[in-house]
């Protein structure tokens, strides 16, 4: 079984990078943004992106600095199958799994202008706000120094791979085809 961590800044391209490993190399999928929605919608939270970062923070005080990841990954074993988890967002989560076989950290940026065109057009609950909020959300999850809580900064530079995806799909399915090849 191997394991492709995503990490990466905010709309930069991480889903679209799942959805190419899903669609056309059979990878089963666990999102911490998923596991978290069903945290909050247990504890009847709203579903929104401070909640999920509350949430995250939490759980990894209270458990361990690679507690999500962890659950997601006992998930992937029961299936034995290739997997991707989305989205790697602390060095505790990255420590934990690359004490697994077969892992490999992937990171995705591009320019924050080009990021937030795309969050904005694809119209989640998250993604419905300015530009400047857009800025802010993503400065207090760049970098920490609590285990506990996202170091965006930090995980790229541990990637083993990193997707400058400035461009558009078509660009980014080349440079994803360059690294599975």
């Amino acid at each position: 079984m191997k394991i492709i961590g995503i990490t990466g800044t905010i709309g930069a391209g991480k889903g679209t990078i799942v959805d190419y490993l899903v669609n056309n190399y059979g990878f089963k999928h666990y999102s911490v943004r998923d596991y978290l929605i069903k945290v909050a919608k247990i504890e009847n939270l709203p579903l929104n992106r401070d909640t999920y970062v509350m949430l995250a923070n939490r759980l990894r005080k209270e458990h361990s600095p690679s507690f999500i990841i962890d659950e997601l990954y006992k998930e992937a074993v029961k299936y034995d199958i290739n997997a991707v988890i989305e989205s790697i967002r602390t060095p505790g989560e990255i420590a934990s799994l690359r004490t697994k076989e077969r892992f490999a950290l992937w990171a995705v940026d591009a320019d924050p202008k080009i990021r937030y065109e795309r969050i904005f057009a694809r119209n989640s609950e998250t993604d419905q706000i300015s530009f400047e909020t857009f800025l802010r959300n993503e400065q207090r999850e760049m970098i920490t120094d609590d285990p506990n809580k996202q170091n965006i900064t930090e995980c790229i530079k541990q990637a083993d791979v990193l997707f400058i995806n400035n461009g558009d799909i078509n660009e980014l399915y080349k440079q994803l085809q360059i690294i599975i090849n």
